[in-house]
């Protein structure tokens, strides 16, 4: 199982800089980044873009990616721009991870207007923006038009170090979501949210049974992503021993990969960090 973690956008660049550098040099495999213009009220929030190219150039072994980006408030071309020049500078290391975002209450949905897309809307969005994205990536030049963007004769040429395009890594828990992973994502990515009277692992076995169909309809596999959020209910990182249970009990569900967050005294995730230190011992 790869692990990761994901980290703040919060502190100045000085202080991120060491945290960044103690994930590569613990050995996790990845280090994210969430992509907002603010989130649940925690300020300041750098911008995932640029802190990333920092990143790209401090680091040298350990993926980087979003964690998600989302079309909330960015347009595909200029955004593929910004992961062409990440990708150059981490050696193609980035991974870009994408989804439907939140809701207005919820982060930056309507930042830029008053709108509060359904989720139908939500959901083409997303849809059209991978789409996009897809193309630009792959290059050399792309002409597209859309309901939501459009691009004109983009020159996206040389494209990305990684080839035919840097990995996506998509995030999406229901039938739609988990469709467009398996068309264009090498990772899948799941909060696995419980429901009432579903537990989360039950919810996340669904979800991979799902995506198992999906894939085989395809007649392509990705791997299977779950982010620990702060709503798991599940004391992962209460103790080493907590974390290897509730690690082993998902690889054998198909989980493949981790993204845990790093302890950060602003956010709702105060762990111990010597518990994470003890999680990437055990790597």
């Amino acid at each position: 199982m790869r692990v990761g973690v994901i980290l703040w956008p919060i502190d100045p660049w000085q202080n991120a800089r060491e945290q960044w550098l103690a994930a590569e040099d613990l050995g996790f495999d990845a280090a994210w980044v969430y992509d907002h213009v603010a989130w649940r009220g925690i300020t300041p929030w750098h911008d995932a873009y640029t802190t990333l190219a920092a990143a790209a150039v401090e680091t040298s072994r350990i993926r980087i990616g979003t964690l998600v980006t989302s079309p909330n408030f960015r347009h595909p071309l200029p955004t593929a721009h910004a992961v062409r020049a990440i990708d150059d500078l981490s050696g193609g290391r980035l991974d870009l991870g994408i989804g439907a975002g939140g809701t207005r209450r919820a982060s930056d949905a309507g930042v830029l207007d008053d709108a509060e897309w359904p989720p139908p809307e939500r959901a083409d969005r997303l849809a059209e923006w991978v789409e996009l994205m897809d193309l630009l990536l792959r290059g050399p030049r792309t002409t597209f038009e859309g309901r939501f963007w459009s691009a004109y004769d983009a020159v996206t040429e040389p494209g990305c170090v990684q080839r035919p395009r840097v990995p996506f890594a998509i995030a999406g828990g229901g039938p739609r979501g988990i469709r467009l992973a398996a068309t264009y994502a090498d990772t899948w990515v799941t909060l696995g949210s419980a429901r009432p009277g579903v537990s989360r692992f039950d919810t996340v076995r669904a979800q991979l049974s799902r995506l198992s169909e999906a894939c085989a309809a395809e007649g392509r596999s990705v791997r299977a992503l779950l982010c620990v959020g702060d709503d798991l209910g599940e004391p992962w990182m209460d103790s080493i021993e907590a974390y290897r249970d509730l690690a082993g009990r998902y690889a054998e569900l198909g989980v493949t990969d981790l993204a845990l967050h790093w302890p950060h005294e602003k956010s709702p995730f105060k762990s111990d960090l010597k518990v994470l230190e003890q999680i990437a011992a055990d790597l």
